[in-house]
């Protein structure tokens, strides 16, 4: 097992990775507060500090396990995760449908936001910063930051509850249809994981990475 190389994509993924989950959170609960809802801000996860958004599984275990799959199967990384879910009581929207579809569609677009920064930052690096071990860590980190970012958005914004997705449909269709999708809800976690286990989302995910990957000029 190679242990360095192991060390180093989680080096350069983790930071990405923290600050893609954690702002994807903090949209979520900056949005929710500007609609009325001042629940995430009263219990602190208006913060930028990771610590306060981590879930062990979704931000830890799973991006870890499928980091060194990937890197002893000698292919890229292609990683996904969450945080724990910034807390939204709907009841305190004038809107409660409508507005929650804006919550939820608040985190996939600050992941687009981070990745056009991340793009920035490559930029630069590429251009201004001379060729060093330092500016190849930091250029794997951006190219890093690009992907995840880009994955959270095309996944988070598939039309599943509990994804996002899921409740921007929510706020979008007749409340009959509402109803449906929140009976399925609570199986929508089972539902995800027996979907990716079969490999449904890739043929989904590939070509939306591609296409911002074209947007941003990187191919």
């Amino acid at each position: 097992m190679d242990i360095d190389k192991i060390i180093y994509n989680i080096a350069v993924w983790a930071i990405p990775v923290l600050f893609a989950i954690t702002l994807h959170e903090v949209a979520h609960g900056w949005v929710a507060n500007k609609l009325g809802d001042g629940t995430a801000r009263m219990l602190g996860r208006l913060s930028l500090n990771p610590i306060k958004h981590i879930d062990p599984v979704g931000t830890i275990l799973i991006p870890i396990v499928l980091l060194v799959t990937a890197t002893l199967a000698g292919v890229s990384p292609f990683l996904f995760g969450w945080a724990k879910p910034v807390p939204v009581n709907t009841r305190n929207f004038k809107k409660p449908r409508q507005s929650m579809a804006i919550v939820a569609v608040a985190g996939p677009i600050a992941n687009i936001i981070m990745a056009t920064m991340w793009v920035a930052l490559l930029y630069i690096l590429s251009l201004f910063m001379a060729d060093s071990s330092v500016r190849e860590v930091l250029i794997k980190m951006a190219s890093a930051g690009i992907l995840i970012n880009i994955l959270l958005f095309a996944f988070n914004l598939i039309p599943i509850p509990p994804l996002d997705g899921g409740r921007v449909l929510s706020g979008l269709v007749p409340p009959t249809v509402s109803d449906i999708l929140d009976r399925i809800e609570p199986y929508g976690f089972f539902i995800i994981i027996g979907l990716v286990y079969m490999g449904f989302f890739q043929p989904i995910l590939i070509p939306i990475v591609e296409t911002f990957y074209r947007l941003f000029g990187l191919i």
